[in-house]
């Protein structure tokens, strides 16, 4: 779904903490005297020399070969026009994110406060050493033409202008697969432009690249169709100039092909859709209201493949599909630019990817069975993690090919695992989670609405549609929170177990038929319901909700008896444990236990594992297992050694198909050189574990939270492995972000409950 922003809430975002979303930090150690003598004075001088002897020197000793410029001048900022270089900065940062987490490249912001192309040109000509490439972003036209073209014939690196070239790319691979599965001719197809803007010429140059002969294709700007007789055309425009006797969109929508709009929302009707040809291809890409409403498209043509630029539709053309992975390719090979070769390369790649079977994770991302190519299907999905491998190879093979690339790479398997390696601090983990709540919102009861922070974070994730909140407190005290926050949540379900609560005593009676054997009577039982955190987990167990969420305010112990008593364990489970997922360099992480079991038995243990490779395994994440302890494969001969030895024994024998080892040393584990140095017989050689079993409570608490503090890891949880159903502890103090994010995984938890086993 298209997401809800509220304007507080995208200020909070930029302002809290460091102010901005980038930060520059060093990626060589800094701990001691040396190693900033060496980091700068004397020890800089010897790169320096080697540079000044051979200027190409300067991508083996500096970052210049995975450093990218987002420059721009603020003159045409999507949705906001012309506001300005500082204004834009924002936007800029933003691009510069994207460029890291989707393709692991860094990015310096640049904001020109000028509008002469000469100052531009100039400006970035001066700052290009700095730079491995450039990217371009949010020129107005027709200047943003002869910037691009002039830096391109005047600097030896990759440029492009996303503006123009990211939607002709990803646009251009959804027209070649739309046409294939509409059974059209590229050659014979009728296209009309509704725009005739950056991203407009650049589309309809790609287009006639692949294939749309210029006689076929018509451009309409504000004033009608660009043809021959017109006057005062820009160069740009005169490209597109036909000698027809079309005068409006409309008549040149009759009989057409392919509508691609990139002007502005509804302007486009369903009656003037019902005159286009037989199976027509409509690209309504104005953001973020389309030429025409996709419900308003499909039921007056409903033979029609439509894309959009949004999200809550099929086919969304989104250039981050293209823009990370182009420079990615273009770097990597140290490329002279980014030639017409390197672009079609990024298209037809695009284009085959989404041909291909669509993996798992994916699927589960979309909350989709079996995405697979066909109307609603024609270009990737932006989480699809195969994007890095397929558009970078394809880039960087047509650099080569065509004679840019300054180091050429000849390994490509090689080349293809280091594509793998780049991926970012978190491994996509928490955006496929997120994608994938959203998917199909489930209901999560949260025992404690009368504190600001579970209050934001219902806010976020209903706006959002991660989930779908219950509230349980005192109504007007939710209320007066609600109000004096200005968090817009009126609407959302709040019950008060105290007062005005249904199924009462519905809820009593399953809770007495659950414990009358442990003493407790029908009074208690309805004296005990009307506790939130025992109506919660109740009203989960009676299937009113889909999960339950408890302990921001409440003591952890408090917090998990009720989840006890009333939904209980698996089938089988003895013991419930505690998992904390770490986001990592490396990718997730899962930490157990780290919150329960102060001193597991041998079986205790084995079950510990195995229900959290089961929960690591609903994911879609294979679980690899390492045991840790302060000892080696029997090194020593200590009781918690022992204990962590006798149940990797158990595991190995009883669950082969579960990739397992220890137990072994914390840096074993985590070094998997050294690990095959000393231990090469292990199973854990050549796969990095994911997940990681403490042999007892303290050290997997300590070691959390250690991470956690030295902001080596971001840490979510703690998730109960073990139960019956979705119902979740947090820590006291939890953030609103930690709060959004538990309520995500146990959505995710929601959906996929079918029990795997081994």
């Amino acid at each position: 779904m298209q997401q809800k922003i509220k304007r507080q809430d995208a200020l909070d975002y930029h302002q809290q903490g460091r102010p901005g979303k980038i930060e520059v930090i060093p990626s060589k150690p800094t701990n001691s005297q040396r190693d900033l003598a060496m980091a700068y004075s004397p020890g800089v001088a010897e790169p320096c020399k080697e540079i000044a002897d051979d200027k190409d020197n300067v991508y083996k000793y500096t970052a210049k070969g995975n450093l990218v410029a987002v420059i721009s001048n603020g003159t045409a900022v999507l949705g906001l026009g012309d506001i300005g270089p500082e204004a834009s900065k924002p936007v800029m940062e933003g691009k510069g994110l994207l460029f890291k987490i989707f393709a692991d490249i860094d990015v310096f912001d640049l904001e020109l406060d000028t509008k002469d192309p000469d100052k531009f040109v100039e400006t970035v000509k001066i700052l290009a050493p700095t730079f491995g490439g450039i990217n371009l972003e949010d020129i107005s036209a027709p200047e943003c033409f002869e910037i691009e073209q002039r830096l391109r014939d005047e600097l030896d690196i990759p440029i492009m202008h996303d503006d123009q070239h990211g939607t002709a790319i990803i646009s251009g691979a959804a027209l070649l697969n739309a046409l294939l599965i509409q059974e059209k001719d590229i050659a014979q197809v009728k296209v009309v432009f509704n725009g005739a803007g950056a991203s407009a010429v650049s589309c309809a140059k790609l287009y006639l690249a692949l294939g749309v002969l210029p006689e076929n294709l018509i451009m309409v700007d504000s004033k009608g169709v660009i043809h021959t007789e017109r006057e005062n055309l820009t160069q740009e425009k005169q490209l597109f100039a036909r000698a027809t006797h079309l005068r409006t969109l409309e008549e040149a929508l009759a009989n057409a092909d392919v509508f691609v709009g990139l002007s502005r929302g509804n302007i486009l009707t369903g009656d003037t859709l019902k005159t286009m040809a037989e199976k027509p291809i409509v690209f309504a890409l104005a953001n973020p209201d389309p030429e025409i409403p996709y419900a308003e498209a499909i039921a007056a043509r409903p033979d029609a493949i439509i894309a959009s630029g949004r999200s809550d539709h099929p086919n969304q053309v989104n250039n981050v599909l293209g823009f990370p992975y182009i420079f990615r390719g273009a770097l990597d090979v140290r490329a002279t630019s980014i030639n017409e070769d390197m672009k079609l390369g990024a298209v037809y790649a695009i284009a085959a990817l989404a041909r291909e079977t669509v993996p798992e994770i994916v699927n589960l991302a979309y909350n989709q069975k079996n995405l697979q190519f066909g109307p609603q299907y024609i270009i990737p999905k932006p989480f699809d993690p195969r994007l890095i491998q397929t558009v970078s190879i394809a880039v960087a093979k047509a650099a080569v090919e065509s004679g840019v690339a300054k180091q050429p790479i000849t390994d490509w398997d090689a080349y293809k695992e280091e594509l793998l390696n780049r991926l970012g601090r978190d491994d996509k983990f928490m955006r496929l989670a997120m994608e994938k709540a959203r998917s199909n919102p489930k209901r999560i009861v949260f025992a404690e609405a009368e504190s600001f922070k579970v209050l934001k974070a219902a806010q976020i994730i209903r706006d959002e549609g991660i989930a779908i909140p219950i509230l349980l407190g005192d109504k007007e005290v939710i209320h007066s929170l609600i109000q004096e926050h200005q968090l817009g949540i009126e609407d959302v379900q709040i019950i008060n177990p105290r007062k005005d609560a249904p199924k009462i005593d519905t809820y009593a009676n399953v809770y007495y038929e659950k414990r009358k054997r442990r003493g407790v009577t029908p009074s208690e039982a309805r004296k005990v319901m009307r506790e939130r955190n025992y109506y919660g987990p109740m009203m989960v167990e009676a299937g009113d909700a889909d999960a339950f969420i408890n302990g921001v305010i409440n003591r952890y112990p408090k917090a998990i008896k009720p989840i006890l008593e009333i939904i209980g364990t698996k089938p089988g489970v003895k013991k419930v444990a505690g998992m904390y997922i770490m986001l990592t360099k490396w990718g997730p992480m899962f930490f157990a236990d780290t919150t329960i079991n102060t001193n597991p038995t041998t079986e205790e243990l084995v079950e510990i594992v195995l229900n959290t490779a089961d929960t690591v395994k609903r994911i879609n994440i294979k679980p690899k297992v390492a045991v840790l302890s302060y000892s080696n494969f029997g090194s020593h001969d200590g009781q918690v050694a022992r204990t962590a030895h006798r149940a990797v024994e158990i595991l190995r024998r009883d669950h082969p198909h579960l990739l397992v080892d220890g137990e072994m040393q914390a840096n074993f584990a985590f070094n998997n050189d050294l690990l095959q140095e000393v231990f090469p017989f292990s199973d854990l050689v050549g796969h990095r574990p994911n997940v990681i079993i403490f042999p007892d409570l303290a050290s997997g608490n300590i070691a959390y939270k250690m991470l956690q503090s030295f902001g080596a890891a971001e840490a979510i949880g703690p998730v109960l492995i073990g139960v019956n159903k979705p119902a979740h502890v947090m820590q006291m103090g939890s953030s609103v972000r930690e709060i959004v994010n538990m309520a995500a995984i146990s959505a995710v938890d929601a959906q996929t409950r079918n029990g795997l086993g081994y």
